[in-house]
Formats: structure tokens, C-alpha cells, sequence
């Protein structure tokens, strides 16, 4: 998921959101993946407006690129070896486009002028960009050499707490010799050095998923930061998976607590200029929606908790 660029020696940028459809009804949450335990630990009322509330959220130019590039990246390795070149990739990208606007009409909107006629030049532009992260990868990483293991893979894995982790891995690699790698694709600039756990969060994540499906602790971690060129990489051990394991059932068991009782505050952070939800946040004079899941009854002589 696409990032807006970073200043140097600053806070990083929040990654833009999945653009969020209106969903029907509230939900309680049941299960964790890598981008809602991110928003958690951002903000707790963050969380339940996307995981609980189901609000709409605006159509994101940055992150609909990061999904018609992550897009081309996995069809480009439908091609033979020898047939997975640069002007390839590129000539896929107006096709994902039009595939990923037919699912999403709503996205035209992301590219459509005062005059309500869509902006052939701003489009023009954006895919132009969409085209350069695409060849950028090239300088990267060699896909003629690669064969894949699994692209775009839904993982899901029960922990022996009972909690459930999912989420969706980008490239799962496996050498000859049976070692794992797991690859994500990142369309945003790679975070200054003190700014990457969170990054690797994900990842860890990611490896703990396949390390209980599997059996088989990733041999590495790897990051390819189409934005800026850069490639990170990380190989993680089974001690620090196990450390992640507990950290990820604290942070469940506050979500199952915060939902019980309805309290969800607000974590007011530099990344709050990039939310969505400010008119609803009362850090910045808002009021969230009524809370749409039971409380339980207030005892004797006790008032109500506030939803916030």
C-alpha cells in the first residue's frame, strides 16, 4: 500500500487506506490483519470506524496506483521468462487500470474535472507515474530469475489463543533448498531507518501466518520500496516470532475489551491530518456515529460509559 513521500529525518507519512466502500451494517471484529492491527495501535477510534462503523472513505489517488501496480506485477509473471520486460509491465498498466474501474466505478471520481468530464490529462499523468514504479522494479529485482511460489496469496491462520490472523502477501518465494521468502511491493518511499518496525511489523506479521501454516520460519524478509528504489530486507527468528505471537494477542485482547464497552479514544497523532474522519473525531470537535454494537447494562449506581 502506497505511502505519500516522506521529508527527510521526519515522521513518515501514514500508508493511504484501501479505498473503503460503504459496507452494510456494523461488525464485530473477528480477526486481525496486518493493516486494522495497524490502525489499532495508530488509533483505537480509527479502528472502529473502519473494522466496526464501516464508514466510507474517500477514493485515494496514491493508494489506487499502489493496486493497479501491485496488479501488474503479479500478471507480468504470467508470462514466460524470457517474456517479462520492462515495456511489458508497462503496457499492462492501462489495462489494469480499466479492469480495476469496471469492479470500482466509483473511482472515476478521482479523475474527474469541475465540469463533471473526466481529466484526460490529470489520468494521463497518473498512469505516466503507474508506469515509471512499474519500470523502477526492474532496477530492483530481475523477474526473469524468479519464479514464484505464490503471488497475491490469501493467508489465514488460527492461533491456539483462538485468534484468527489473515491478510494478503504480495510474493512468497521458495528456493531449492526449501527456504521462504516473503516479498511486498511498496509504491510509497522507504521509511528513514528509526521509522522501520513498522514496516517490518507487517512483515513479522506476514511470517508468523506462514511459520504456523508451514512449519517453516521465512528464511527473509523483503521490502521493495518502488518510490524511492530502495530494498529492505530482514531475516527473522523464531524467538522474535514468538514475541510478535504475544504482542498481537495483547493488542487483540484491548480490541475485545474496547468493543465490549465501547471506548475507543481517539490517538491524536501528525497523521491525523491525513484522516478521513477528523469531522467525527472529538479531538477536533466532532462526534462519532451512535455506537453500533450492545453495551452491556450499567451496574447499580453506575453511569454508562461513553461510546468515546
Amino acid at each position: 500500500m502506497e505511502s505519500a513521500p516522506d521529508a527527510p529525518d521526519a515522521a513518515p507519512a501514514p500508508p493511504a487506506p484501501a479505498v473503503l466502500p460503504a459496507a452494510a451494517g456494523p461488525a464485530r471484529p473477528a480477526s486481525l490483519s496486518p493493516s486494522r492491527a495497524a490502525d489499532f495501535m495508530r488509533c483505537p477510534l480509527l479502528y472502529r470506524f473502519r473494522v466496526i462503523d464501516r464508514l466510507p472513505e474517500r477514493p485515494s489517488a496514491a493508494a489506487t496506483r499502489g493496486t493497479v501496480v501491485h496488479a501488474v506485477l503479479e500478471r507480468l509473471f504470467d508470462a514466460p521468462a524470457g517474456e517479462r520486460t520492462a515495456p511489458r509491465a508497462r503496457g499492462l498498466v492501462p489495462g489494469e487500470w480499466e479492469k480495476l474501474l469496471a469492479a470500482r466505478p466509483e473511482l472515476a471520481e478521482l479523475f474527474t474535472g469541475e465540469d463533471g468530464a473526466r481529466d484526460e490529462e490529470r489520468l494521463a499523468a497518473w498512469l505516466a507515474e503507474a508506469e515509471r514504479l512499474v519500470e523502477r522494479w526492474f532496477t530492483l529485482e530481475d523477474p526473469t530469475r524468479l519464479e514464484p511460489a505464490e503471488r497475491e496469496l490469501f493467508v489465514e491462520t488460527t492461533l491456539d489463543s483462538g485468534l484468527v490472523l489473515r491478510g494478503i502477501v504480495d510474493r512468497i518465494d521458495v528456493a531449492p533448498t526449501g527456504e521462504v521468502r516473503i516479498v511486498d511491493y511498496k509504491t510509497g518511499k522507504a521509511p528513514a531507518p528509526r521509522y522501520r518496525d513498522d514496516a517490518l511489523f507487517q512483515m513479522k506479521f506476514y511470517a508468523l501466518v506462514v511459520w504456523r501454516l508451514r512449519g517453516v520460519v521465512p528464511r527473509r524478509l523483503q521490502l521493495v520500496y518502488l518510490g524511492s528504489g530502495d530494498v529492505v530486507t530482514y531475516d527473522p527468528v523464531e524467538p522474535e516470532l514468538r514475541a510478535v505471537e504475544r504482542k498481537l494477542r495483547a493488542l487483540w485482547e484491548a480490541i475485545e475489551l474496547a468493543t465490549e464497552t465501547g471506548d475507543w479514544r481517539p490517538r491524536p497523532t501528525k497523521l491525523c491530518g491525513w484522516c478521513d474522519h477528523r469531522e467525527r473525531c472529538p479531538e477536533f470537535g466532532g462526534t462519532p456515529p451512535p455506537y453500533p454494537l450492545p453495551l452491556p447494562a450499567p451496574r447499580a449506581g453506575q453511569g454508562r460509559m461513553d461510546a468515546v
